[in-house]
């Protein structure tokens, strides 16, 4: 008979808990699996071009930082994309890609660098402009200095999109 009693304060507690969680002081807000938490009245976006503003030119950057934030918001909101005036929009530059040694051996010769980018966000919420923001992000990957920065950079790039995406993607729709 004690234990359940337990289990009913318990499940009411978790119910509680959970209530509280969906509701904002402006109302209810969408949660999903994908973690996002975006506004029902939220319908559209509009993801802009990437400028490339960093000194080291790298000619794919800017489209790939495109093209994968707008695969991004795709696979994990039902957000629609459209080419203007969303409900939502990110736009941004690429601000830095440098490569620099971050590991020095004794003969002071660079046994490994690191690549890094670096982006500034601008964030627009039509609906919810207490959201917006203008921030900036950076990533890196390591790589060893006996290769060369043309042999290893496409797959670095990749892994540090990966991470500027994701970076991105929880700043805007997950408030992470």
């Amino acid at each position: 008979m004690n234990s359940r009693k337990i289990i009913s304060v318990l499940c009411a507690a978790v119910a509680l808990f959970v209530a509280s969680q969906c509701v904002t002081s402006c109302g209810f807000v969408k949660y999903s699996f994908s973690g996002t938490s975006i506004q029902p009245d939220v319908k559209t976006i509009t993801i802009n071009f990437f400028e490339y503003k960093a000194l080291k030119v790298n000619p794919s950057l800017s489209n790939d930082i495109t093209e994968a934030l707008k695969e991004k918001y795709r696979k994990l909101t039902k957000l629609e994309q459209v080419e203007t005036e969303g409900d939502l929009e990110v736009s941004g530059e690429v601000t830095g890609y440098d490569v620099k040694a971050t590991a020095v051996t004794a003969n002071e010769v660079a046994a490994q660098n690191r690549l890094t980018v670096a982006v500034k966000v601008y964030f627009q919420n039509r609906k919810y402009p207490e959201d917006d923001f203008e921030k900036s992000f950076s990533a890196y990957a390591d790589y060893d200095s006996s290769q060369s920065l043309d042999a290893v950079e496409s797959a670095l790039c990749e892994e540090i999109l990966d991470k500027l995406i994701e970076d991105i993607f929880n700043a805007t729709v997950a408030q992470w």
